[in-house]
Formats: C-alpha cells, sequence, structure tokens
C-alpha cells in the first residue's frame, strides 16, 4: 500500500517537472502547514475549555491565527530559499514594484501594525473616525469593523448596519475613542424655563436629581480618572454633576452636566427627564419656556425702578 502511494507521488512530481530536492522540499511545506494547524486547534480547544469569556476566545483565534501564519512563512523560506539572504534579495527586488501596484493595501497593512502596536482602539470599544462613530467588533489585516451609531437614530443608539474601514484610515483620519482613560463622557442636558419662573429653585430641584443619579457613579469614576491619571495627563479637579446658568432668547437655561457611561447615555436622559418633568409638575412658580409671542408693556409690566414713561401726548390726544 505504501509502495502504491509512493509511487503516485513520485509520478506526480515527474509531471510537474519536480526533482527530488523540490519533491522533499513540498512535503516539508506540507507538515510545516500542518503541524502549525494542529497546534493552533489544541491551544485554542484549551482557551475555549478554561474560560467563556468571548473576548478572550476571540482575542486568542486572532493571536493564533496571525502567529502561525507568521511561523509558516518563515519556514517556507528557510525550506525554499538558501538561507534568508536570498529572501532578502528577491524582496528586494520586487519591493518597488509592490510599493506602486499595492499601496492601498500596503498602507491597510502598515495601519493594522499601527492598531496593535500603538492600541488607539481595540474590539469593543466604542469611537468615532471621521464622521463614523459606532463599536468596534472585529479587526483584520487590511480593515477593522464597527457596529455604526447615531447616524439617522437619536442618542448614539445602534443602526443595525456593519461599517468596514480599510485600517488606512488610521492615519489620516482623527480617531476619537469614547473609552479610552476613563470609561465615562460628560453629558449636558439644557432646561429652559421662563424668565418669570422661580429659577434659583428650580436650579436646586435640578442639582438634586442629577446627584441622586449619580450617586452610584463618582467612587467608581473617581478611581478610573485616579488610574488614568498614572497614563494621561488627565485631570479632572470636579467629578459631580454641576447644574450651569445662562440666558437665552425665550428665557433661563439652566444645563446640567453630568457624567455617564456612553452606552447608557439616551437611558441615563429620560430617567433625569422624567423626574424634571414630575418635579416641575409640582411647582406651581416654575415652568418650561418655549418659542412664544407677547406684548409686553414695560410701563405697566416692568420694574418700577425701571418701568418707561407712558406716552401723555396720545392721552392728551383723547
Amino acid at each position: 500500500m505504501m509502495q502504491t502511494i509512493d509511487s503516485y507521488i513520485r509520478w506526480g512530481m515527474q509531471w510537474m517537472g519536480l526533482s527530488d530536492q523540490n519533491e522533499g522540499r513540498l512535503i516539508a511545506t506540507f507538515l510545516a502547514l500542518l503541524f502549525l494547524i494542529v497546534i493552533r486547534r489544541i491551544i485554542l480547544f484549551l482557551v475555549n475549555r478554561n474560560t467563556e469569556n468571548i473576548g478572550v476566545q476571540y482575542h486568542w483565534r486572532k493571536v493564533t491565527s496571525y502567529s502561525s501564519f507568521g511561523i509558516w512563512l518563515l519556514i517556507v523560506a528557510g525550506i525554499w530559499f538558501q538561507g534568508f539572504r536570498s529572501v532578502s534579495t528577491y524582496l528586494g527586488l520586487l519591493s518597488a514594484g509592490i510599493a506602486i501596484a499595492l499601496q492601498i493595501p500596503l498602507t491597510n497593512l502598515a495601519g493594522w501594525i499601527f492598531i496593535l502596536w500603538r492600541r488607539p482602539f481595540s474590539v469593543g470599544d466604542r469611537i468615532q473616525i471621521g464622521e463614523l462613530r459606532g463599536d468596534v467588533i472585529d479587526q483584520k489585516i487590511f480593515m477593522f469593523s464597527v457596529l455604526e451609531i447615531g447616524n439617522w437614530v437619536d442618542a448614539e443608539q445602534s443602526t443595525g448596519r456593519v461599517v468596514h474601514v480599510p485600517n488606512g484610515k488610521v492615519f489620516s483620519e482623527a480617531i476619537s475613542n469614547y473609552e479610552e482613560g476613563f470609561k465615562y463622557i460628560w453629558n449636558e442636558i439644557p432646561v429652559l424655563v421662563t424668565f418669570e419662573s422661580n429659577w434659583q429653585k428650580a436650579k436646586v430641584i435640578l442639582e438634586e436629581i442629577s446627584v441622586n443619579h449619580d450617586q452610584h457613579l463618582s467612587k467608581a469614576t473617581e478611581e478610573e480618572v485616579r488610574a488614568a491619571a498614572g497614563k494621561m495627563m488627565i485631570f479632572l479637579s470636579k467629578l459631580t454633576p454641576i447644574v450651569y446658568t445662562s440666558v437665552r432668547d425665550h428665557g433661563v437655561l439652566l444645563t446640567i452636566r453630568y457624567l455617564c457611561n456612553p452606552r447608557k447615555r439616551r437611558g441615563s436622559e429620560e430617567e433625569i427627564w422624567e423626574d424634571i418633568l414630575c418635579a416641575f409638575s409640582e411647582q406651581k412658580d416654575i415652568d418650561f419656556a418655549y418659542p412664544t409671542q407677547r406684548y409686553y408693556l414695560n410701563h405697566l409690566e416692568g420694574k418700577s425702578g425701571a418701568r418707561a414713561e407712558p406716552d401723555k401726548s396720545n392721552q392728551s390726544d383723547k
């Protein structure tokens, strides 16, 4: 049986015009590939057996895939070329043509190396690159995939679309990472009340509501900011919510500024707004402002010390 298989192999080598030396190289190449595949499957089996964490499993799949492919290329180069000097000579002859013909793929490959080396983001991070915002769900040699958020959907929730971005974009587009440093972002909720409202009381109510919603974040946030300060120049003197006062055309603007989880931004706004609506509905001297049109008679409605003198000429004509 073995003699029959060997005869078929030799016949195939003769048919392809391969010498005995090349026959051995071809077999060695195949065995090296088979060996690396078996080793990779054993590693993945052990990882999947010891952890159910999807992120860890995904990481090991990528690492073993890239590592085994790189090792196999080195083994093949050692088998088919007489030392690495021949490999470098061969690559040197092709480098100029490859650089021109494969400019975009090489840029994407360099971007992939940059992402692995500098780690501007990782799988699972929420980022914005250019106009695209979303959660990174996969990384490959020439592109990474993002589950899109925002666009026609309010409050940065998922649209359901998967967008594939060339890795070379990391060199030409600004990258914003929602979760690098510490995993919270500042969010603001503007609340506009009328000029006639008791805005001081409204401000106190908003401060109480924002503090109640922030209690479970304060300690965790402080620890993360302290840890981030050891890596980057991130210093935040105030982490607790604050309400700012300003004036707009239609009334007094009270802006709540607070920290929230970027993935729970819409939910936190909903909870805070529901509390605001309930609290303001119980107050007789606080009302929301909105664009309206009214007549204002300063000499009748203005402050006593700032009222205009009534037009007496009209009265005399009568």
